[in-house]
């Protein structure tokens, strides 16, 4: 594996479902972080006559050994993943979590968060240990971004829909009597996207997600949620997922409009 700090890359995406990387000609980096070492593949994608610079992080596979296994949601390095992007010069993220919904969205659908609820508990949840730094969450996802992959979601014929998106400790489902209650204030809920927005926030990067949902909530469901619905699901919607990132990163403009550079101005004590 490559030694990597900067690269001419356009995008981080973090998840990296929806891309085979072996459909491009893409190389493993490693980019060295103040939290541990974090696997990149990047490389160069054509769409639509224009050409991008990508990165792809896989989260579950990125923690200090680097080794080729499946890694829980509550074990993962998400201060590396994000201190790496921020390391690479890139300033646009956008997540891809895997979700299960709590209203009336069909499996297969997709969901673009504006807003979120942290019910995790130990994970480590901000870069700042050694001084007070409130960063204001008001709008937790960058508008820009969240515009673009709304857009591309009807271009690509699905209905664009948004809502707040639940964050559990995991790595179990949740019981029925949680669904019932978390029904109440959220539309979706899943165990990978804290903190990973907040971190990206800290930083000042423009940060946004694209849940594809997989299952009604493991409350909900009439019978046992196994871990092979999820994965048919996002195996089926790979190409449909490549379609509206890439729709995405190529409508953005190049200068960032929005705030979320500036995340830590007026925040410190």
């Amino acid at each position: 594996m490559h030694s990597l700090k900067q690269h001419d890359i356009d995008f981080v995406v973090i998840g990296g479902v929806g891309f085979d990387t072996d459909d491009f000609d893409f190389e493993d980096y490693e980019v060295n972080t103040s939290f541990g070492d974090v696997a990149i593949r990047t490389g160069s994608v054509v769409h639509r006559n224009k050409t991008l610079g990508l990165a792809i992080i896989q989260r579950h596979s990125n923690i200090e050994t680097l080794e080729k296994i499946h890694f829980p949601p509550h074990r993962l390095n998400y201060r590396a993943i994000i201190q790496a992007v921020k390391i690479l010069g890139v300033q646009r993220v956008i997540a891809v979590n895997s979700v299960g919904t709590m209203g009336s969205h069909q499996p297969g659908s997709f969901l673009v968060p504006d807003d979120f609820i942290d019910l995790t508990r130990s994970r480590p949840n901000t870069f700042f240990n050694s001084e007070t730094v409130h960063v204001d969450m008001t709008q937790p996802y960058c508008p820009e971004i969240r515009e673009k992959l709304l857009n591309a979601l009807s271009a690509n014929h699905f209905k664009p829909y948004s809502g707040v998106y639940i964050c559990t400790e995991g790595p179990r489902f949740e019981t029925a009597a949680e669904i019932r209650m978390l029904s109440s204030f959220g539309d979706v809920v899943g165990m990978t996207g804290l903190p990973e927005v907040v971190l990206a926030r800290e930083l000042g990067l423009c940060y946004a997600s694209l849940c594809i949902i997989t299952n009604r909530a493991a409350g909900l469901c009439e019978k046992k949620l196994t871990a092979d619905e999820v994965i048919e699901i996002l195996d089926d919607k790979q190409a449909s997922l490549r379609s509206i990132l890439l729709d995405t990163m190529i409508s953005l403009s190049y200068h960032r409009q929005c705030k979320c550079s500036t995340s830590t101005q007026g925040a410190c004590i």
